[in-house]
């Protein structure tokens, strides 16, 4: 198998185990690993399935899982899987149907390969990169939607980063008033997932983690768009600020963001926070 085909097949390993505790287990089954962030033993088991199936089959590579973290430094080869085995947790505990699992891998530096799996709909999103993105096999493009003004736009509330609250809301404003509309979906990778095939315009949030976005980006990439922080730089997958549109509304969204805040200053805020006593 081919690192997209061996993801796909993980994939469908996670997601029998998340259809199999779909609308069986709810929020009193989870608990809180921070504020507003639950785990379930979904999330977990289905974590497990999809590192053992591509470890069995990739046993140089190394792991980043969103529950249980990274495997080991860096491999010889320089190869890490960045998974997230149910995005959207907060809504599979609601037994509210958006969710998903993102896989991606990582060679050193770049993302290579993306998988965006939706289990209750049955659609792949999958990347290489350089080799285009598709949905269930069919090529992607983002939407010619050529400005934000009148713009189908997906985006993400920082509930687990209060501190962004405000500067959110002032960003969120702007866009809202010129948009056509704005959806908080829940599930930043098929966020992602649907501005790559056109279905959302656009996609900015602030405060993600890699394993929310590694697939995500490459899908959105892929398909013709632009991926990038809030200030149009390339630290997006470590900083957890994100914009990824077609050319002119990426453009738009960074103008409009720059009104309210920059990386550097985020930077400074969240430096501030640390230090605090």
């Amino acid at each position: 198998m081919n690192d997209i085909e061996l993801a796909i097949e993980a994939a469908r390993r996670g997601a029998a185990i998340l259809l199999k505790y779909w609308e069986q287990i709810g929020k009193e089954d989870a608990h809180i690993k921070a504020r507003n962030d639950w785990v379930s033993r979904a999330d977990k088991e289905s974590e497990a399935a999809i590192i053992s199936l591509i470890s069995d089959n990739r046993p140089d590579d190394v792991f980043l899982g969103e529950e249980s973290g990274l495997s080991a430094a860096a491999g010889p080869n320089g190869r890490t899987w960045i998974i997230d085995p149910l995005d959207g947790t907060s809504n599979y505990l609601q037994h509210f149907p958006v969710w998903s699992i993102s896989i991606a891998l990582r060679q050193r530096d770049e993302v290579i390969a993306g998988l965006v799996y939706e289990p209750l709909r049955d659609i792949f999103f999958s990347a290489e990169r350089g080799a285009g993105a598709y949905r269930d096999g069919k090529r992607m493009e983002v939407s010619t939607q050529p400005a934000v003004e009148g713009a189908f736009l997906a985006t993400g509330f920082p509930f687990r980063a209060q501190q962004f609250v405000a500067t959110y809301c002032r960003i969120f404003e702007d866009v809202v008033s010129i948009a056509k509309g704005v959806r908080r979906a829940g599930s930043a990778a098929l966020d992602l997932a649907y501005t790559a095939a056109g279905v959302f315009d656009g996609f900015f949030e602030m405060h993600l983690a890699p394993w929310d976005v590694a697939a995500g980006s490459l899908l959105v990439t892929e398909a013709g768009g632009r991926i990038s922080d809030f200030s149009g730089g390339q630290r997006w997958l470590e900083r957890g600020n994100i914009v990824g549109a077609p050319p002119g509304i990426h453009e738009d969204l960074i103008r409009m963001i720059g009104r309210h805040v920059t990386e550097e200053q985020l930077d400074r805020h969240q430096a501030k926070k640390i230090s605090q006593p």
